[in-house]
């Protein structure tokens, strides 16, 4: 069975990059590890660098070299050792990848809305993790839901991200959230398994608003850090870039991002 990770880490140094020798993915893989670098971002680097011109897509004897710039700290490796906003800005690429500095993983918001939500609004930036809409959208579990469409999608991401704070919160490794979605007694037992331990008084109910509480506190050290609703928002090339084979662009509204988050000052 692939993982989650091992998943991410084959699209971002493998695919992303034209890249299809699986040995060369994981000596990439392996640098990430010794050197301390995310796959993901890394592969994104690596591809951005490629869009700017240094690499040839595809090339992957000098994909593997970029390591090496980057282990001995040379002028370009300490630009790309930033990861992707840095090294777009290096090489004059526009079209990139990121909301709040971080970049995406392998979902593509222009094909999968609710996860583009997650991406804008999360205060982590585009992190798949902090609201893991594919479960409906692509797998179907808890439901299943129109990737394509942009009805519901703010209240659907919502509603992941703060499960998913809970869970995290919790000690749990989320990947509990693919059974206990379509198991009414899995959730439930979660919530009661946290109050075992901590001694509070919850059930399954409890879950959304506890992680609602916690994404409020995550909103507003952002906010005390400087970050305003225009840092929730997709790359602007998504708004009117073509993605095929359905040529979809990015059509959820700023109005629409912004009631994501509104409740934080409201009292929602």
């Amino acid at each position: 069975m692939v993982s989650c990770v091992e998943y991410e880490t084959a699209w971002a140094l493998g695919a992303n990059c034209g890249i299809d020798d699986l040995d060369y993915v994981a000596m990439m893989t392996r640098e990430c590890n010794d050197i301390g670098l995310d796959t993901i971002e890394a592969g994104n680097t690596i591809a951005i660098a490629m869009e700017g011109g240094l690499l040839e897509f595809g090339d992957k004897e000098g994909a593997l070299k970029t390591f090496d710039e980057i282990r001995h700290k040379t002028p370009l490796g300490r630009i790309m050792g930033q990861g992707v906003d840095a090294t777009a800005k290096a090489f004059g690429v526009s079209r990139v990848p990121t909301v709040k500095g971080q970049s995406m993983p392998a979902y593509e918001p222009r094909a999968i809305k609710g996860i583009g939500v997650t991406y804008a609004t999360t205060p982590m930036g585009a992190d798949h993790t902090a609201g893991y809409t594919i479960a409906p959208e692509i797998a179907g579990v808890g439901g299943k839901v129109d990737p394509l469409a942009d009805e519901g999608k703010a209240d659907l991401s919502l509603t992941f991200q703060a499960a998913t704070a809970f869970i995290d919160s919790s000690g749990y490794c989320l990947f509990i959230a693919f059974p206990i979605l379509d198991i009414a007694k899995g959730w439930a037992g979660m919530a009661e398994s946290v109050a075992g331990v901590t001694g509070m008084q919850i059930s399954g109910d409890d879950v959304i608003p506890i992680g609602k509480e916690i994404l409020k506190m995550e909103r507003l050290f952002n906010e005390a850090a400087g970050f305003t609703a225009e840092d929730d928002r997709p790359p602007e090339f998504m708004r009117f870039e073509k993605l095929p084979p359905h040529n979809v662009v990015w059509t959820i509204t700023d109005e629409a991002l912004d009631k994501v988050y509104e409740w934080v000052h409201n009292g929602g």
